[in-house]
Parts: C-alpha cells; structure tokens; sequence
C-alpha cells in the first residue's frame, strides 16, 4: 500500500462541506483522504507546518482557495514530500501594493466588521454574491450550504483567516520548483481568482495540466462537483495515494 496520504484543504470559512462530493467519489474509487483544519492559525506557513506535523510522509494535496495557497507553502517548506498537488481557484501574487492592496485590505475587513455586528449568516450571504456563477445565485440549495457552512465557523477563524490572507507571502518563487503532477483548476467566471491567473501559474509550473469549467464561480467543489470530480481522477491516475 502507498504511504502518499492524500489530503484536502479548504479556502476561508470553510471546512470538510466544500468538499463533500469529493469525498464521496474519491471514497467511491477506494480512495482515502484526510481534511485539514486551520483551527486559529493565522498565517499560511502555520497553516502549512500543521498539514505537515499532522500528516508524516508523502503527500498528496488538493487546495481550494486560500487552501491552494497552503500548498504553495507546503512546497516551499517540505517540496521533496510533494507527490501530487491540485489547485483550485486560487492565486499566488502576495497582497499588491498601493491603491489596489488597500482596497482588498478595506473589503475583507468590512466583511469582518459585518461578520462581528450581524452575525456570520448574513456576511457569508454577502460574501457570495461575487463568488459563485450569476446564474446560481437563486439555487437555494448551493447557496444554503455555502452559508452554513460559514456558520459552522467562529468569528475568531474568520479573523485569523483574514490576517492570513493578508498576510500572505508571495509564491512565485515556488512556483518552478514544483516537480510533481500538478492540476490547476478553476472556473471560467471566477472573478476572483481568475482564469488568466491560473494560466499564469500553468505557465510558471513544469508540465501542469489547466481545466477550465464552464458556467462556474470561485466555488467550483460545490458549483461543478462533477467536472471537478473528473478532473481530480484524471490527476489522481498520476500520484499513488492510499487505498482501502
């Protein structure tokens, strides 16, 4: 049996919900896979230094959001444990300076004055409006989850998670250094990690493989389980992982 531990990691707020189709099509090929908790950590290299104390050996990694973030910082601190890494709708730029650094600086802190005065429900349901397809927005469903999801976090992680992010270290460097199999991933209207982005990363990183989904958000596990599911198969045919 392999000893790569295939591990998930989720983006802000969010926990082992983000990848519950995941998990079941993975659990479906006999696949085994952990979920990382972030708990308090309020940087991305703590973030990082946990998946790897938790998880001794090799790894396999799949990083949604600030999730693929993680993984760069997994690759700067641990790259040769590296088997596999799959990122979705994420960045690699640090926070840009000037007028533009202090804009997203003044957004996700007035999502957090939202979160303290209103409760984390109604700022998840603002959050979302940018970040899933225009489309989805009237799916209950989806959007339910997401907002539950949120609230099954508390507001002390929300705002470590904000420091986090930014705080966060540019990852360009580690970029060429990944030698392992690597999916990049995210959805054609995702405004916030953009596709353009994640062609800038396909072209930084050695023999990366680029999907981009049709009529999907930043939310890609939850808005296109199934064409995120075949890509992370397609990938997985390239990194041995634990079986059962």
């Amino acid at each position: 049996m392999s000893e790569t531990a295939l591990v998930l990691i989720p983006g802000l707020m969010c926990d082992q919900g983000v990848w519950s189709a995941q998990i079941d099509a993975l659990r479906r090929l006999g696949i085994e896979c952990r979920v990382a908790e972030h708990g308090l950590a309020d940087s991305l290299d703590a973030m990082a230094r946990a998946v790897l104390q938790a998880h001794p050996g090799p790894l396999a990694v799949v990083g949604h959001s600030m999730g693929g973030r993680v993984v760069f910082e997994i690759a700067r601190l641990a790259g040769a444990r590296l088997r596999g890494a799959a990122l979705l709708d994420t960045g690699y730029r640090p926070l840009a300076p000037g007028a533009s650094g202090e804009r997203e600086t003044e957004g996700r802190l007035r999502l957090l004055e939202q979160a303290q005065t209103s409760g984390i429900g109604p700022m998840a349901r603002n959050w979302l409006q940018g970040m899933v397809h225009p489309d989805r927005l009237s799916d209950r469903a989806l959007v339910d989850a997401i907002v539950t999801m949120f609230e099954r976090r508390s507001l002390a992680e929300f705002e470590a998670q904000i420091r986090a992010l930014l705080g966060r270290p540019d990852a360009t460097p580690v970029l060429p250094r990944m030698a392992c199999p690597t999916l990049l991933l995210c959805g054609e209207q995702d405004g916030w990690a953009t596709p353009a982005q994640h062609r800038e990363m396909a072209q930084l990183i050695p023999g990366s493989l680029l999907v981009t989904v049709p009529d999907c958000g930043h939310m890609s596990p939850l808005e296109r389980p199934a064409a995120v599911n075949e890509a992370l198969q397609s990938w997985l045919e390239l990194v041995d992982v634990v079986r059962f």
